[in-house]
């Protein structure tokens, strides 16, 4: 989502990123970003709460009128209703197999990191 949102601002179409894990924004480096501390798989909102992620919504929507490229990552302050969810995220323990992402650039193959870094591949 991050390298689209960057490659479409090259192109003069400007974009914002709305996301609920602050670790793979700040690594995508979009050109604007929306953090929601919610987890994953609910950045526009709680399910079935219309009011929840109209506020979301409206939010992002403002300051996507109101942001540059390269303004960075703005946090809102809605709450998850649930207290505690934030326990289990991360944690192996208790199910949760992600690993903290890192923002050395990493390659399937040598020549996808050639092409990255504009040179050609052999």
């Amino acid at each position: 989502m991050c390298l689209v949102a960057r490659y479409l601002e090259s192109i003069g179409i400007p974009t914002l990123c709305l996301g609920s894990a602050r670790d793979i924004l700040i690594a995508g480096a979009p050109p604007r970003a929306v953090f929601v501390d919610y987890p994953l798989g609910h950045s526009a909102g709680r399910a079935f709460d219309a009011d929840d992620q109209l506020s979301i919504i409206g939010a992002a929507l403002r300051l996507f009128s109101t942001l540059g490229p390269g303004d960075g990552l703005v946090t809102l302050g809605n709450q998850w209703s649930k207290q505690g969810w934030e326990q289990n995220a991360m944690n192996p323990a208790a199910g949760d197999t992600r690993a903290v992402r890192d923002t050395t650039p990493q390659w399937q193959h040598d020549a996808d990191r050639i092409a990255a870094e504009g040179g050609a591949a052999g």
